[in-house]
């Protein structure tokens, strides 16, 4: 399976995510710049976590302004799997491929810590292999990570199963408890809490692996 991951001035997972990924798939990801036009193709494409551009102005907002992510939405839109995950979830909604925001914790700080996760449709791209309603350990670094919607749009998310994590306990006051997200077609995800982080027992534990397994087994 061959991957790119997005790399911004500010992004501080994506070695994490680098490793996450050529552990599981065997196969080293291309680390492409913000300021490429274009990439290799791949099958698949991650925005890792961090605070790109400082994340002055708003959380991911600069960075879906970047010269790659006109290519990286243009491919995700036309069907290649995309992962983003915590500040890549960020710039997922502020690219439009993923409704909602994600608004400041609601205790206003930093959480840093390991949270308990539910798996709430596990007939997706990124989760096939775990168990609908499996109970995993992953953990969450952010700051702004309370995913906001209007209730139209948390209802559709619900009905069509797009929900794809949510929180087992009180985090940042994200709307019903959600953690991760996909679009309507099921090739993006979007998730606050760290999977890469959480691969291998020298790392504390590996309920994140099967993310990983999931995308590349689908993908043949």
């Amino acid at each position: 399976m061959k991957s790119a991951v997005i790399v911004f001035p500010g992004s501080n997972c994506d070695r994490d995510m680098a490793v996450a990924l050529e552990k599981v798939t065997g196969v080293k990801p291309t680390m492409v710049w913000h300021q490429d036009h274009d990439f290799d193709a791949v099958d698949f494409i991650a925005l890792p976590g961090g605070f790109s551009y400082g994340d002055y102005l708003r959380c991911g907002a600069m960075s879906a302004r970047s010269n790659v992510m006109t290519e990286v939405v243009k491919r995700a839109a036309g069907g290649v799997p995309t992962l983003g995950i915590c500040n890549g979830f960020q710039v997922l909604t502020e690219t439009g491929l993923l409704p909602g925001a994600l608004m400041r914790n609601a205790g206003l700080h930093f959480v840093c810590k390991d949270v308990k996760l539910s798996v709430e449709n596990a007939d997706t791209l990124f989760t096939a292999d775990y168990m609908e309603g499996e109970e995993i350990l992953v953990p969450v670094a952010h700051h702004d990570g309370n995913y906001f919607a209007d209730d139209d749009t948390l209802d559709e998310l619900e009905d069509e199963g797009r929900v794809a994590f949510r929180y087992l306990m009180d985090v940042n006051g994200s709307q019903r408890g959600i953690a991760g997200i996909t679009n309507a077609r099921g090739n993006i995800l979007g998730m606050m809490p760290h999977p890469e982080r959480m691969i291998e027992p020298a790392l504390g534990g590996s309920h994140g692996r099967k993310l990983f397994t999931s995308i590349m087994n689908r993908l043949g």
